[in-house]
């Protein structure tokens, strides 16, 4: 892999190098979606996840007040499969399907074909730029979008705070340091305070750039945002950078290019942005919570009434898979950024 100039990387700019090379970077140049790659994502598990997105999506079109023309924006919209479910299945709400925009942001040229291929028949149009003037009301959809993006990560030590680097000076023999760092000029750019009550800091200044992009759009020209990823609540903030490899966990300077990369996203960080907004509030649950609250297990029944019973297990097999508690249930947390005014919940209500 091909490096640049310098040979000590920040741990952000050296996840960019391995995933986003353009020639060598692991989402860059092979599909990592499905049995052939490194990980399956919920739309691949069973296509009722993207049926359940959908019948969300109609619901929170309603509390817009049925918009006449609204765009929708997958984030990183992998193989292109939730997609196509969605076209597939807002054909049957012919109102909105007519009204939709449909988009997709999408930084591999790789996927982008992939994607192209599995959705030759909709009537999509793709993205590099997102600070476009959005007039109309706009829906993002990000599944599995914000783990994939580039992290920094700082440790509280004795004498202060340090900031992880990779030194690249032999990529085969790559190895982690620190070097000590001011983290008051980080929060200074960040625009908030983000050491308080740490020992470890790890965030990714790409995802407050989307943050801040989107959160934008939607407080002007109405909307919302669906995250759904690995994540967690609490107030500290852990260290959860990881990498697969084959379906297996691995080194995470080994096999450069060739793995993925990735880290759990704390939601509380994510409000605590959101926060700065006067007009924007935040709703998150889990991902079990959502996808039953939205009736994915009543859609299975039905469904399965048309189906051999082998098929039915299978069925089964998979939407528990999605909704396990020790298995994505819990593990996949659901949040729904949208303005304050809009007091809509499906999905996110409380027990």
């Amino acid at each position: 892999m091909k490096t640049s100039k310098s040979t000590n990387l920040s741990l952000d700019q050296f996840i960019n190098l391995a995933l986003y090379d353009k020639n060598s970077g692991y989402y860059m140049k092979q599909n990592p979606f499905g049995k052939e790659g490194d990980f399956i994502t919920a739309p691949n598990i069973t296509r009722l996840f993207s049926e359940i997105i959908t019948i969300w999506l109609i619901t929170f079109l309603k509390s817009l007040g049925s918009p006449k023309k609204f765009n929708l924006i997958e984030l990183g919209a992998g193989n292109g499969e939730m997609m196509k479910v969605i076209c597939e299945t807002l054909k049957n709400f012919p109102e909105h399907f007519n009204s939709c925009k449909f988009i997709i942001h999408e930084k591999s040229q790789y996927l982008i074909k992939q994607q192209k291929i599995n959705l030759k028949t909709e009537k999509i149009t793709w993205t590099q730029d997102l600070e476009e003037n959005y007039r109309e009301p706009t829906i993002f959809l990000a599944n599995e979008f914000f783990d994939a993006l580039p992290i920094k990560q700082f440790f509280k030590r004795q004498d202060g705070w340090y900031e992880k680097f990779v030194d690249l000076t032999n990529p085969k023999e790559a190895k982690f340091n620190e070097i000590k760092t001011n983290i008051k000029l980080t929060e200074e750019k960040l625009n908030f305070e983000i050491s308080k009550e740490q020992n470890v800091i790890e965030y990714s200044p790409d995802a407050f750039k989307y943050l801040k992009i989107i959160g934008d759009i939607i407080e002007k020209s109405e909307g919302g945002i669906l995250i759904l990823d690995y994540g967690y609540l609490n107030q500290k903030m852990q260290d959860t950078l990881q990498a697969v490899n084959n379906h297996k966990y691995s080194d995470i300077l080994e096999n450069i290019g060739e793995s993925d990369i990735t880290y759990n996203i704390n939601f509380n960080l994510f409000q605590k942005f959101i926060n700065q907004y006067k007009n924007l509030d935040t709703l998150v649950t889990t991902q079990k919570k959502f996808l039953t609250s939205m009736g994915i297990l009543q859609r299975a029944e039905i469904v399965s009434n048309d189906i051999a019973f082998s098929k039915k297990t299978d069925l089964f097999f998979r939407i528990r898979r999605l909704i396990d508690e020790k298995q994505m249930g819990e593990l996949f947390k659901v949040m729904l950024i949208k303005t304050k005014n809009n007091k809509f919940q499906t999905g996110f209500q409380s027990d």
